[in-house]
């Protein structure tokens, strides 16, 4: 599940150079040109002294860029690695299949579930074909039939959240995108079998909240959940989308903002670096935590789950009366 990539954002730069440097001087002392080992040791405590001092007092932009990376591990990268016997199903049965959603009938230790999630792509040509994550009214209505279906056969749902937002284009609109995200949100607060969704990445407005209503919502500690991109809040305010930095700031769209609001249940920390770093740990984690809530969530009737989320949707945002 290791993803390679050359990309670097602006303050993990200094740590990837210093990284490289270290894995060549080990490259040259394995040839035999020399022996490096004291210059290797020093540079590896100076490198892990350095990734504590960038990643231990991020900016809430910084997590944005994170939570946008290109080696970020995707939706079908979990499934890989935590699920067994993934049955991709397709079409909404009305128009066409939206790539950006992916779902199907999996296993999870054993037990059948439904996995439904946003998917992004690696390469031009991939996110072309997954629409950068974007879903279309299809999407949603494909993700409607397969949790439909996993209520008929009493299937725990899992659902990864992972997109900027539903895509705004006019062919979209024509077909119903309010109104297909709508349906999405009623159709998930009225399931009878528990629901755990995980904010992996981008969680951007309905697009994301529209596969988000969960008895529990889990957040990755570099993933952000927001009604609005800052670039787009920014344009909004002062008409100047590269103010963006402020408006992440204003919005207080981060994993642990969200958490003290009681808006979501846990965060989930990821390795030193962030998750693309070490995916495969990333998702041991993930797993580490599906399987405490569903665990809990089994305990409950079918009326309970409903009443659980129902309550937890209700108590969100706090209000003051100056009256």
């Amino acid at each position: 599940m290791a993803i390679a990539t050359t990309y670097a954002l602006d303050f993990e730069r200094p740590l990837i150079e210093l990284e490289r440097k270290i894995d060549e001087l080990k490259a040259l002392s394995q040839s035999g040109a020399s022996d490096f080992t004291a210059e290797i040791a020093r540079l590896e405590k100076k490198a892990k002294r350095l990734q504590s001092e960038i990643f231990s007092d991020l900016s809430r932009w910084q997590v944005v860029q994170l939570s946008r990376h290109p080696a970020r591990p995707y939706f079908l990268d979990y499934v890989q690695h935590l699920f067994t016997d993934f049955f991709e199903l397709e079409g909404d049965r009305r128009f066409a299949a939206d790539a950006a959603i992916v779902g199907g009938f999996a296993r999870f230790d054993g037990e059948p579930v439904l996995v439904i999630g946003h998917q992004k792509g690696r390469s031009t040509k991939e996110n072309m074909q997954r629409n950068f994550g974007m879903p279309r009214p299809e999407g949603y209505r494909k993700a409607q039939r397969l949790m439909k279906l996993a209520e008929r056969f009493r299937r725990p749902i899992f659902t990864f959240v992972d997109t900027p937002g539903a895509y705004p284009g006019l062919g979209a609109e024509e077909r119903g995108q309010a109104e297909a995200i709508a349906v999405c949100l009623e159709t998930m607060s009225g399931l009878t079998v528990p629901v755990i969704t995980t904010v992996v990445g981008e969680g951007g407005s309905g697009g994301a909240l529209a596969i988000g209503v969960g008895n529990r919502v889990l957040m990755l500690e570099n993933s952000v959940y927001s009604v609005i991109s800052p670039e787009g809040c920014a344009s909004i305010l002062w008409r100047d989308g590269s103010r963006a930095d402020k408006a992440a700031d204003a919005m207080k769209l981060t994993a642990r903002d969200l958490h003290g609001f009681k808006i979501i249940d846990e965060v989930i920390p990821e390795p030193p670096g962030g998750a693309h770093r070490d995916p495969a740990k990333m998702a041991e984690s993930v797993g580490k935590s599906l399987r405490k809530h569903l665990s809990q969530l089994k305990q409950l009737s079918p009326e309970a789950l409903v009443d659980d989320r129902y309550r937890k949707f209700r108590a969100m945002g706090v209000f003051l009366d100056n009256a």
